[in-house]
């Protein structure tokens, strides 16, 4: 079984990561279209060069590596994905694969966990739209894409990694919960710039407080990626 886990960025993403690397039986890939995706837009994000260097840049070459059966000696894969690095340009036909998950956070608190990481961020940078057009896409192709929000799994990391589970077909197991300090084998190099705080956790963080304080610019982004957001709410797991 190969599972791809669709978000923007600061979405609890690299914490599903840990959480299904903390499992004997997966194997883990972290964002492997980021490279490509630099390469192609030429942004200018931090360690940017670093990036390009760690990865293959040739989209249908990572295409290749991960539709390839052999999971590293593990019975599954887990494919962390960014929807921002999934270019218009980008074949999309191999998610039909694999089984679709879109992991989704409220805007607000995205573009306010972002802007401490990059300046400038824009609409584009945290993947709404883009998510919502790859749901669509899942949809359309006959697959049943699965929403899970971050808020719950925050707020009982437990049921909700047990409705996962059993909604992929895999049981769930307890190791699932926690996870050493200092981060996974398998993070991408960027991780020193934006796994910090994962890096210290042991665990799923606790439940998030009230929407954060935005400035107008990033109001302003919320406002926008609210619709898409709502979008895929509407879909999310209920557990």
């Amino acid at each position: 079984m190969q599972i791809a886990m669709w978000s923007g960025p600061r979405n609890l993403s690299t914490a599903m990561m840990y959480a299904f690397g903390a499992r004997p039986d997966f194997d883990i890939v972290d964002e492997p279209f980021y490279a490509a995706y630099l390469h192609k837009t030429g942004i200018i994000h931090p360690m940017r060069d670093e990036i390009i260097s760690s990865q293959k840049i040739d989209p249908l070459g990572v295409i290749n590596d991960l539709v390839d059966e052999r999971y590293r000696g593990k019975s599954h894969r887990y494919q962390k994905h960014m929807t921002q690095h999934m270019l218009e340009c980008f074949d999309l036909t191999w998610m039909a694969k694999v089984k679709n998950v879109f992991l989704i956070r409220h805007p607000s608190r995205v573009i306010k966990s972002f802007g401490a990481k990059l300046n400038n961020a824009t609409i584009n940078d945290i993947g709404f739209k883009q998510q919502l057009n790859l749901f669509n896409y899942v949809s359309k192709i006959g697959h049943r894409p699965l929403v899970i929000d971050s808020f719950d799994i925050r707020n009982d990391p437990r049921s909700a990694l047990e409705c996962l589970c059993s909604e992929v077909g895999l049981d769930f197991i307890p190791d699932m919960l926690s996870w050493p300090k200092g981060g996974h084998k398998s993070d991408g190099v960027w991780a020193k710039h934006w796994y910090g705080a994962v890096h210290m956790s042991e665990g799923f963080s606790e439940e998030e407080d009230g929407l954060p304080n935005l400035d107008a610019q990033q109001s302003e982004i919320s406002k926008n990626a609210l619709p898409f957001y709502h979008a895929l709410e509407e879909n999310k797991l209920k557990f």
